[in-house]
Formats: C-alpha cells, sequence, structure tokens
C-alpha cells in the first residue's frame, strides 16, 4: 500500500516524483564527510542516485576521498539497476566501522559512470553534509539515503514499508 506523499513546497522536491528505475545525475552541491574526527571526503563533483520513495544516495569521486581509510570486504550485493556492489569497512584511529561505505565494481550500462564513485550510508558517520546542511539518515539504513530540507517523503525504510 503506497502511503500519502508529502506535497513538497518551493524548493523541495518529492520522493515520489522520482523515478522507477532509478535514475543518476551530476551533482555540484558541496558535499562532506566527516569520521571519527577526520574529514573522510570532499567533493563537489558528486553524483547522486533518485528512486521513488527514497531520499538520493550520494556517490563521491575516488579522487575526492581518503581510500587508505577504506578497507575491501568480502561482501558483494547486486542491484537490479545498479549492479554488482562491493562494500568496505572504514578504519580511522581506533574507531573501526563495518561496511561503511560501497561501490558499484560491475555497473550496469545506465550506472557505468558511477564505477569509480562511492557511497557512504551516513548514520555510521560523525556527520554527512550537503552544501553545509547537516545529513538526516534514510529509516531503517538499508538504502543509505540522505534527507535533508529539501527532501519530503515518507521514505521507504522504517519497519512496515517493504511493499512500498
Amino acid at each position: 500500500m503506497r502511503p500519502n506523499p508529502i506535497v513538497p513546497e518551493s524548493g523541495q522536491e518529492s520522493v515520489w516524483d522520482y523515478p522507477r528505475p532509478a535514475r543518476l545525475e551530476d551533482s555540484n552541491k558541496s558535499i562532506r564527510i566527516i569520521c571519527n574526527g577526520t574529514v573522510l571526503a570532499e567533493t563537489t563533483k558528486a553524483k547522486r542516485v533518485l528512486e521513488t520513495s527514497h531520499p538520493p544516495v550520494y556517490y563521491l569521486p575516488s579522487e575526492d576521498i581518503k581510500l587508505e581509510y577504506l578497507i575491501e570486504t568480502p561482501k558483494k550485493t547486486w542491484c537490479e539497476w545498479k549492479g554488482k556492489c562491493q562494500y568496505y569497512d572504514i578504519s580511522i584511529g581506533e574507531k573501526y566501522i563495518r561496511n561503511a561505505a560501497w561501490r558499484y565494481i560491475e555497473p550496469t550500462p545506465d550506472f557505468v559512470t558511477i564505477q569509480e564513485y562511492y557511497a557512504f550510508y551516513p548514520s555510521l558517520m560523525d556527520a554527512c553534509y550537503v552544501n553545509d546542511e547537516l545529513v538526516m539518515s534514510q529509516p531503517g539504513d538499508f538504502y543509505g539515503g540522505w534527507i535533508t530540507a529539501d527532501i519530503v517523503g515518507p521514505f521507504k525504510g522504517s519497519p512496515g514499508t517493504m511493499g512500498w
């Protein structure tokens, strides 16, 4: 059962207006990720994935990430829209976070441009920012969406939303 979407105000986007299948688009917004007090990543060359009922997921180019803190894990998943995905742990100082980041190592043709881009679960970081606005994480954390004031839901991810 689909919920009633929140009507977006001027300057806002509704996740219910996002497409299915998912769409990839460039973003020139300033993205910053802080983990264990360290700026782990910072870019204005991100890409974002938009999919019905989900807040955007931001993917950052490898050259704008401190990759020395990422450790490849055995975990791999498959997304019907984006392809084969590889997960990464993050180790910074005494902090070790399992499966905190991911990237598509064998993307589908529509998503080939994010092959060298990484995404991060905002709930596992100290803070994530979009244009200096602190991000809220998508409920449930399965999808890793980034919620900002310009995005309205309701959002898939909380208990009871699997059938949306």
